[in-house]
């Protein structure tokens, strides 16, 4: 039998017992992650090797750096996945892996390596976008979270708020459309003069400084619920520039861009919840790690008795857990999709 018919059938069948042990990949961009999950809610094994420490003296993700390091840690990192979860090949049910977007030649390190893993195996292969990873990261920490609801999701390539719905479909409220809230962090960290990853070393100094010690702008968008961050990251360069930022500590400074960005994203995400009608609000994405931004949505949600569901901060960044989160919600919808023929996709958008 054909590898797609017989993985058709797999999947009715899993389908029909709502039963599934997934193998999940990701290598998006600097993390080598493989996790397996069970019925989409509970983790058997979650491990990640990051890249940090090569790109570090770069400032940033070299893309060609971060594909040789995939090829070099996939293989080890899916073994002990696979080793911690006490199964093997033969136990898993589907295989599932991020195609994108991402960085083209990361994601085809992960793609090759589920695809060759899939066929020599006969299981299924299906395809994850990495944003959809990202919200569905927030069903592996809240046991009962069930759609529909609100997410916002903020990471260093994406800003976006969406609707979950029944069946596993998102449906796009807004996004940026300029600038990440990420990539809006790591730029004010390099202005700072901060190591990398930036975005993480201004959230820490925003700690101890004052929020109000400059006025930075907040960006008006046609787009009720759309966000740019263009501006503000333009507004800050050009402080530094002119030296208005000399005579300010480093946390005052970090402090009064953090507001500035957590603010936006904020306003818009409680609009969002209350015009539609909301009663939970899901915050993921690696930037769902920043304090100031956690510290904001629980304040306002709980001003408003919204629920909030923020994944814990080792399921917000790249992780391959979410991936199998995600995959099971698409086979059990019939919406899987995959293959022998996947291929990455670096501008991917969420279907």
């Amino acid at each position: 039998m054909l590898y797609d018919a017989r993985s058709a059938i797999q999947l009715d069948e899993l389908r029909r017992t709502g039963r599934a042990v997934i193998l999940a990949i990701e290598t998006s961009c600097d993390e080598t992650a493989a996790a397996v999950i069970r019925d989409g809610r509970v983790i058997l094994s979650n491990v990640v090797s990051t890249q940090i420490p090569l790109h570090a003296r770069y400032g940033g993700v070299v893309p060609e750096v971060a594909s040789r390091a995939h090829v070099e840690a996939v293989n080890t990192v899916i073994d002990r996945a696979l080793d911690e979860s006490g199964a093997d090949l033969r136990g898993v049910d589907a295989i599932a892996v991020t195609n994108g977007p991402g960085l083209v030649g990361a994601l085809l390190v992960g793609v090759s390596t589920a695809k060759a893993l899939a066929f020599a195996s006969s299981k299924p292969l299906v395809a994850i976008h990495h944003m959809e990873a990202h919200i569905c990261a927030a069903y592996l920490a809240y046991s009962d979270l069930a759609p529909p609801f609100l997410c916002l999701t903020v990471s260093g390539g994406h800003t976006a708020l969406t609707e979950a719905t029944d069946g596993g479909v998102t449906r796009m409220l807004g996004q940026t459309l300029d600038d990440a809230a990420g990539e809006a962090f790591d730029k004010a960290a390099r202005v700072l003069g901060l190591p990398y990853p930036g975005g993480p070393a201004l959230d820490g100094l925003a700690e101890n400084g004052n929020p109000a010690a400059i006025a930075l702008p907040r960006a008006k968008t046609p787009g009720a619920y759309d966000f740019s961050f263009s501006g503000l990251k333009t507004a800050f360069i050009q402080l530094e520039r002119k030296g208005a930022l000399a005579d300010l500590s480093k946390e005052d400074a970090a402090a009064s861009y953090r507001e500035a960005v957590v603010d936006m994203l904020a306003v818009k995400t409680i609009r969002a919840a209350e015009s539609g009608g909301y009663r939970t609000v899901v915050v993921a994405g690696g930037v769902a790690a920043n304090k100031g931004l956690r510290s904001r949505m629980a304040a306002e949600c709980a001003a408003r008795g919204l629920r909030l569901c923020m994944p814990p901060i080792q399921l917000c960044t790249d992780n391959a857990a979410m991936v199998g989160a995600a995959a099971f919600r698409r086979i059990m919808s019939g919406r899987a999709a995959g293959g022998l023929t996947l291929n990455a996709e670096p501008a991917g958008y969420m279907a």
